[in-house]
């Protein structure tokens, strides 16, 4: 056959081509034979097309034909024709190649599950043999558009300025707010690299180096409990920009999604995105990352119930929290007592004492605190929140930082258990972060972002007194009540810095010791800046429809951290350890 190569990838072979001869190379999805006729499905990324043997068909390739099986890899060259019958499902289904020249290029062993997007296969086993999984042509999409989302990035931040830098991966471990990943070094035994967390500190330090818009597709690591929308290894889409305030980057990162939703999608993001606050967002959804697809806001009930005969509510209130209300519109028929049972549970299990409910379904509405309030007490609860006939109303009262949040949850949870909530994609900008948030354990304040987060200017006089109102330039974009971004404007002044650092309670040997470097850069000049990260793969996962990061992601981790096809993490042996200067202490499992 000589040098026989590949001219068309098998779904850009079309009608166009028929009468004419083209080479395709692929995997066999199926071989189907029915004695004088032969047809295969060939499958490539891009989808399958038909090959074609008959009995006028060259022996040798006929009976080469007939021995293929499923994920053979093949090259075929043919000639295009118009098929009988037209295959709707396929993007190829009116044409088919009828091949004169076959060549087997690797046979393959019954693989462990039949490569199609349809079977239902464990997903143990698919990430055993993720290499086989990656046929699929679902995952394959998705990875393909997960290579044009980041194709559209790069255009995007390059058409406006900012230059590609790339910063180390082994770097000095500094309080980033998860544990890091940490690499042993030979050379200087006794002392460890980090894995970043980001490239938080070197892209500030690039803004002072003069390099004024920044971008990079960093690679980020961090140590923490993986869930459906984390894995331990992301890719962020990291950019930094100097003589900017906040409205600059935001109205950067409105540009990006809205391009980027157009190219990839052709979907339009009409702009400006809107915006909320921190405080608003929780009052509201409880929760900083809102979905706001759907309604069921929060509605304070606190005034309405401070002087009722229900302990549960005034105590609440006398205890500095406040009892807090959702309501599922026209939602009695599908919450059944049975059902608010186990939605009370849920509640409990996440930190809630219990949950109360009204529940509309009859002429009358059956209320699980009635017997402790007046008609009218109960009449104005129900015109307060805006129950009526055919609804459910859930309440929580406690301490805010429980009652928001729980309700947040219990919000989503309802709304998916009623499937109300509508396709589309709502962006949403979260504002005037806490700068601290009060850590129970420790029982200091922390950084709610980082510790080079700016104070908004109002609030700088706060930071002795009142640390629990001071406000951060901090800002998140969400999407579909997914945090795609965070970001902030940094603090340049290095007597503010060194302010803040005092406020986090970090003496001077530990700020030396830890953020050394960066503070004794801002003595030679820092432009005013500011900067985020947006999480490629989060944004791909939306883009997709995808249920979890691993769907597209090309070899993901599962939820103990580890990665099932090359069983990995593995140990290494005593030479490695002896060169490293390590020796293992094996930890006690206890059930």
């Amino acid at each position: 056959m000589g040098n026989l190569k590949r001219t068309h990838y098998c779904t850009e072979v079309s009608l166009q081509d028929v009468g004419n001869e083209v080479v395709v190379g692929g995997f066999t999805q199926r071989q189907r034979d029915k004695g004088n006729l032969i047809f295969i499905d060939l499958r490539d990324r891009t989808g399958i097309i038909q090959l074609t043997f008959d009995d006028t068909t060259d022996r040798e390739v006929f009976d080469k034909a007939k021995h293929v099986k499923s994920e053979y890899v093949l090259l075929a060259k043919g000639i295009v024709k118009k098929r009988e019958s037209v295959n709707t499902e396929i993007k190829t289904g009116e044409i088919e190649i009828f091949v004169t020249e076959l060549r087997v290029l690797a046979e393959a062993q019954t693989p462990p599950f039949h490569i199609n997007d349809n079977g239902k296969v464990n997903e143990e086993i698919r990430l055993k043999y993720r290499y086989l999984d990656l046929r699929r042509s679902e995952l394959q999409k998705n990875i393909m558009m997960r290579h044009n989302i980041a194709k559209v990035t790069r255009e995007y931040f390059y058409e406006n300025g900012f230059i590609e830098i790339e910063t180390p991966m082994m770097i000095k471990s500094t309080p980033e707010g998860a544990r890091d990943y940490v690499v042993p070094s030979r050379v200087h035994n006794g002392k460890f690299y980090a894995l970043p967390q980001s490239p938080q500190i070197y892209k500030q330090l690039l803004m002072i180096s003069g390099y004024d818009r920044y971008i990079q597709l960093a690679r980020c690591f961090r140590d923490e409990d993986l869930r459906a929308d984390r894995q331990p290894e992301f890719t962020q889409i990291d950019l930094e920009m100097s003589f900017v305030d906040i409205d600059d980057i935001l109205a950067m990162g409105e540009g990006y999604v809205q391009r980027l939703f157009k190219d990839v999608l052709d979907v339009e993001i009409p702009l400006p995105l809107p915006r909320m606050t921190y405080k608003d967002a929780m009052e509201r959804y409880g929760s900083d990352k809102p979905d706001t697809r759907f309604g069921m806001e929060i509605v304070d009930l606190s005034e309405i119930v401070k002087d009722c005969d229900f302990s549960v509510f005034t105590g609440a209130i006398a205890d500095g929290g406040s009892v807090r209300a959702i309501v599922a519109k026209n939602a009695a028929g599908e919450l059944t007592r049975k059902a608010i049972d186990k939605l009370t549970e849920y509640v409990r299990g996440i930190g809630a004492k219990g949950l109360a409910y009204v529940r509309w379904a009859d002429e009358a509405p059956n209320c699980s605190f009635g017997k402790f309030m007046k008609e009218s007490e109960l009449e104005a609860i129900l015109s307060h929140i805006g129950c009526e006939k055919g609804d459910v109303a859930f309440i929580v009262a406690d301490k805010n930082k429980v009652t928001l949040p729980v309700l947040g949850s219990l919000r989503l949870t309802v709304a998916k258990q009623l499937d109300i909530i509508p396709e589309g994609f709502n962006f949403l900008w979260i504002t005037e972060f806490p700068f601290f948030e009060f850590d129970e354990d420790s029982q200091t304040w922390v950084a709610m972002h980082h510790p080079f987060t700016m104070p908004m200017d109002e609030c700088i006089d706060l930071l002795d007194t009142d640390p629990g109102a001071v406000r951060a330039k901090a800002y998140d974009l969400v999407l579909n009540g997914t945090e795609l971004s965070s970001g902030s404007i940094r603090i340049t002044n290095y007597k503010l810095q060194q302010k803040m650092f005092a406020a986090l309670g970090l003496t001077e040997e530990e700020i030396e010791a830890k953020f050394g470097f960066l503070v004794n850069a801002y003595k030679y000049g820092a432009p005013p800046h500011g900067g985020m990260g947006i999480g490629l793969d989060r944004i791909s996962m939306i883009m997709c429809g995808a249920e979890t990061l691993k769907d597209v992601t090309a070899f993901p981790k599962v939820q103990n951290a580890s990665e099932l096809m090359s069983e990995c993490p593995s140990v290494i042996d005593e030479k490695q350890l002896d060169e490293l200067g390590i020796c293992i202490k094996t930890k006690e499992v206890t059930e």
